[in-house]
């Protein structure tokens, strides 16, 4: 294919990706259902085996991923639930690591090694897929909080297990103390390492002043990418330090926070597209075929056994009722991730590793169409609705700095002592004007008279060294 037809075919795939996402919203299956499918289609025109490429690209669309969903998590709403999430990244995925891979070993017949690299791999839950499935559901905040936190965190436990057993297959020794160091390292620097690059980010981004507000977005990406290979270079968990970052960034007061969040969405968009297409066009369907079989009994043990079984072990107690454990087992989606860890084999050069990839692929795409598909009735079934319905805010403001001046414009809700309170008996900084206030669904332009209620919206134009002051004039 020529240079004018590749890129058609790029503005193509562009273009089904934004149509078939807005349908996949309606039917709530994940929308790398429907890129993956893409994939194999053109894999009927031209040929496509490069699973080091794959691998390099599915890689730096996960750091993009993992940070968007970072941004976008209330550390409020994770605060409460870490210890569950982390038992299900941990505890959890070994589990149903374990599970999903004794049943390997019998129906893919394989040995016992590969058998348990093929559940490492489906080990994990998926980010993409769960924030894409989650969003807009009505789902009780908790469960969300906790299944959110999961898929953000249990990627190093995933990576950690099919590596270490891509190396006990590759030179057979068992060092369990070596192995343990491995994965308390992987886990604990990888957190260390967020924190620390999330704290330089943020301090970074606030005070440097770029000519174009477009350059933060390309910064903080920068940043996060940056983040991932020093960490990566030093062994530890790349993945999970990114994630951390971004919680960090997204919960503390960022400079163009509106510009750097949009960028990512987007941009964690196209990469789901390019990644999930290449995904599919290392997939040929007449090899799928030949697993059919396997992969939808493999399917079936993953979702009604290894999963429950992993989550109800790793939730031991009354922290949640068994209906809501039931519903963060069913919650439990595969998709990039388990995907991309099955490219590892086919560049070790793994016996078998062509029909586990297979066989993964299989599992995966059956997840998300069934459990991704009935995430809904699921929720209703479960009894885990939250009280009220999704509203997306109605009100959107870029949160700027003014040029290279030292104002800015902050949002504030209104809490506490200022509900009731007249703008005018404010006791506001010099220099502070309220430029807007949200109520609802409804702009209201302040005035001195301007009654504040509770939950309203204040954006406020600032000094930046006032910031922290006005936000407790409205909030204590």
């Amino acid at each position: 294919m020529n240079v004018e037809y590749i890129i058609l075919v790029f503005a193509a795939l562009l273009l089904t990706g934004v149509m078939t996402a807005k349908f996949s919203s309606k039917l709530g299956v994940p929308s790398l259902v429907f890129f993956v499918l893409a994939g194999m289609v053109m894999n009927q025109f031209f040929y496509f085996d490069d699973a080091w490429l794959t691998q390099l690209i599915g890689t730096l669309a996960l750091i993009i991923i993992l940070f968007e969903g970072g941004l976008q998590t209330k550390y409020s709403s994770v605060q409460s639930v870490v210890k569950p999430a982390l038992s299900l990244a941990t505890l959890g995925v070994l589990i149903t690591t374990f599970v999903s891979g004794a049943a390997a070993v019998y129906i893919l017949d394989v040995s016992w090694l590969e058998g348990i690299l093929f559940g490492a791999i489906v080990g994990s839950t998926d980010a993409a897929a769960v924030f894409s499935v989650l969003g807009g559901k009505n789902i009780k905040p908790r469960l969300r909080s906790v299944l959110e936190a999961e898929s953000g965190s249990n990627d190093p436990m995933a990576v950690f297990l099919t590596i270490t057993v891509i190396g006990l297959i590759q030179v057979p020794s068992f060092e369990p103390f070596s192995l343990l160091f491995f994965f308390l390292w992987q886990m604990g620097a990888g957190f260390a390492f967020g924190l620390l690059f999330g704290k330089m980010s943020l301090w970074l981004i606030n005070r440097i002043n770029l000519d174009s507000s477009g350059l933060y977005p390309v910064l903080t990406i920068g940043l996060a990418v940056l983040a991932f290979s020093l960490v990566t270079v030093f062994k530890a968990s790349g993945f999970l330090t990114v994630y951390v970052m971004a919680v960090m960034l997204g919960n503390k007061d960022l400079t163009y926070r509106h510009t750097i969040v949009r960028f990512n969405e987007g941009f964690a968009w196209l990469m789901q597209i390019v990644m999930f297409t290449l995904l599919g066009l290392l997939v040929f369907p007449n090899q799928l075929l030949d697993v059919a079989w396997q992969g939808v009994l493999l399917a079936i043990i993953l979702i009604f056994v290894a999963r429950p079984a992993g989550v109800l072990l790793s939730l031991p107690g009354k922290t949640f009722s068994l209906n809501e454990k039931m519903f963060i087992s069913w919650a439990g989606l595969k998709g990039a991730v388990p995907i991309i860890l099955a490219t590892y084999p086919l560049v070790a050069g793994i016996d078998d590793s062509h029909l586990i990839f297979n066989a993964v692929f299989f599992v995966v795409l059956l997840s998300a169409l069934v459990q991704g598909a009935l995430i809904g009735p699921a929720a209703s079934l479960f009894k885990v609705e939250g009280k009220g319905k999704v509203v997306q805010p109605p009100h959107s403001l870029e949160l700027i700095s003014i040029g290279k001046t030292n104002s800015e414009i902050i949002e504030v809700t209104v809490s506490g002592s200022s509900v009731g309170k007249k703008i005018q008996d404010m006791d506001l900084p010099d220099k502070t004007l309220i430029t807007a206030v949200i109520r609802g669904d409804k702009l209201i332009t302040p005035y001195g008279g301007t009654v504040l209620l509770e939950d309203d919206v204040l954006y406020v134009l600032t000094p930046k060294m006032r910031k922290d002051t006005v936000k407790k004039v409205f909030t204590v």
